[in-house]
């Protein structure tokens, strides 16, 4: 008699403390989410602003530039187009100046030109790398979501499913110049 409430007490335990780190694996996950999201805004900023002082710098062809400013404007806070979009547009209009025949040759001599682009070239991978960590994250998030215990004890209260950010950000270009494409692996 004892022996059963021992091992029924003992059972409850077992499943409250699961069923607490279940939610609190849940609810730190949420908080990666938040911080990946915030880190992936923040690298897609930097891009747009390296992108912007490259079209002001005078090194590209004014057709080039007024398309890469277009293209940074569309990703800016406010803009009437959804953002994953934008930002897309903004990786396709860089792929165009730096697929441009004899880009980088034309670019050689010119004060800050190398600097520029090499900037340029570090904030559209750091975009790719904030991107894949943040998608991941979100993986993992919605994979503990979706768990039956998860989903029957609504462990993840009133917070919202995370959302994939889905965009065009592969800077693989046809030309043998350019470089801009993110490592493989």
């Amino acid at each position: 008699m004892i022996a059963d409430i021992v091992l029924i007490v003992a059972a409850a335990l077992f499943i409250g403390v699961y069923v607490s780190w279940r939610a609190g694996r849940i609810d730190r996950l949420h908080a990666r989410v938040d911080m990946a999201r915030a880190a992936l805004d923040a690298t897609l900023l930097r891009r747009s602003s390296v992108a912007l002082e490259l079209a002001t710098s005078g090194l590209l062809d004014p057709a080039t530039s007024l398309l890469l400013a277009v293209a940074v404007h569309g990703t800016r806070p406010g803009a009437t187009r959804p953002r994953d979009l934008a930002e897309s547009d903004l990786t396709r209009a860089l792929r165009a100046a730096f697929s441009q025949p004899d880009f980088r040759s034309s670019m050689s001599g010119k004060e800050g030109a190398d600097e520029l682009l090499a900037e340029v070239e570090e904030a559209t991978h750091q975009v790719f790398l904030a991107r894949k960590f943040y998608n991941d994250v979100v993986a993992l998030t919605r994979d503990a979501r979706s768990r039956p215990i998860a989903r029957l004890l609504r462990l993840s209260g009133s917070a919202p499913a995370p959302v994939f950010f889905e965009m065009d950000d592969s800077l693989i270009a046809d030309t043998p110049s350019a470089t801009l494409a993110p490592p493989a692996g």
